[in-house]
């Protein structure tokens, strides 16, 4: 999962080599927090959210089919 975001997100930015994803597991919950440059956060939220939402959409519904543990997606700059 934290490569396909990484893949995702830096084929949407323009500083690719300052996309990292950092992951983050609770008893419940995994957290994958995204940096990226201060310039290109506005890239990956998008227009009235619609990036953010759809990669949001696709890791739940990859980590769906891997287990039980609810998964969130952060923009950390």
């Amino acid at each position: 999962m934290k490569e396909l975001i990484e893949n995702i997100v830096r084929a949407i930015v323009d500083d690719s080599d300052a996309v990292k994803v950092t992951i983050l597991d609770t008893e419940s919950t995994t957290i994958y927090e995204l940096h990226v440059a201060k310039e290109d956060v506005g890239k990956v939220i998008g227009k009235k959210g619609r990036n953010i939402t759809a990669l949001r959409i696709i890791l739940a519904a990859g980590t769906s089919k891997l287990g039980d543990k609810r998964a969130i997606l952060e923009v950390v700059d």
